[in-house]
């Protein structure tokens, strides 16, 4: 990021900070000449996490791939959408599903959306989607993936999780047991 967006505080709003990068970024800017098909036919689905640096991570540039994020990297219908557009649309064939140690998922619970309704006057729609065993969501995530009558390939859907600590990724197996070992 760039240093204006570190900006001493006083200096404006993070927005305000934040939109004046961009305008530093822009005065460079060169357009690239792409367009929306990922190179490398492969959607990430992701926690929005901000220790997550999915491009620098899994050595991919600009262009490479799609990227959906949100919090623990759920797949959620709306996730489901973006997968059946990234693949039906846009020509995505491969699927990588990246959790990642310390969610903070794992410290909520599904009590979450009885107590913001308790406090706003209305619940959610949506679920937390919290869980107690990262593998175990991994695997849940990419059967979700796996049973989509919407997606066209459903055949090259890997799951993993991210270390916060050391940068590495672990590859989940899809069935019951264990970790798969990483590729």
């Amino acid at each position: 990021m760039s240093t204006s967006a570190h900006a001493p505080a006083g200096a404006g709003t993070v927005t305000d900070r934040l939109v004046e990068a961009n305008r530093t970024y822009a005065s460079a800017f060169q357009d690239p000449g792409m367009d929306a098909r990922p190179v490398l036919k492969v959607a990430v689905v992701a926690c929005m996490d901000a220790r997550l640096d999915l491009h620098a991570a899994l050595g991919l540039e600009l262009g490479d791939c799609h990227t959906v994020r949100n919090a623990g990297g759920v797949v959620t219908d709306d996730v489901i959408r973006s997968l059946t557009i990234s693949q039906r649309a846009l020509g995505t064939r491969s699927v990588i599903l990246v959790h990642h140690t310390g969610c903070g998922l794992e410290t909520i619970t599904e009590e979450f959306r009885m107590e913001l309704e308790e406090e706003v006057g209305q619940r959610p729609a949506w679920a937390v989607e919290a869980f107690r065993d990262v593998d175990q969501d991994v695997r849940q995530s990419m059967q979700r993936v796996r049973t989509s009558p919407f997606l066209l390939h459903t055949d090259d859907i890997r799951g993993f999780v991210f270390d916060v600590r050391t940068g590495l990724m672990r590859e989940i197996s899809p069935a019951s047991g264990g970790s798969a070992p990483a590729a």
